[in-house]
């Protein structure tokens, strides 16, 4: 009997050379710090939404530090909304 050389007739690596069995990039690391309805929109820390929702996620509220970088990270949020609710008011 004749062996075929291209193995099995449904596996998708013969009819595609391309085909690559290996997982994509963005669901082999782990996604600490983003809560699973994030991730279900696609968020992780390769996208700019998802490092946010991953820095903000990380912050200690025990660190004084991490205190600083949230109140710096609301003020930068906020500012301009208030900025510009004041432009538009007076």
């Amino acid at each position: 009997m004749d062996e075929n050389p291209y193995g099995d007739p449904d596996d998708p690596s013969r009819h595609d050379p391309s085909y690559d069995e290996r997982p994509p990039l963005v669901h082999t690391h782990v996604q600490h710090n983003i809560p699973r309805d994030a991730q279900l929109m696609g968020f992780d820390r390769n996208t700019e939404e998802g490092a946010l929702i991953a820095l903000a996620g990380s912050l200690s509220a025990a660190k004084p530090s991490h205190k600083l970088v949230a109140w710096v990270l609301l003020l930068a949020f906020s500012l301009p909304l208030l900025m510009t609710l004041w432009d538009e008011l007076f």
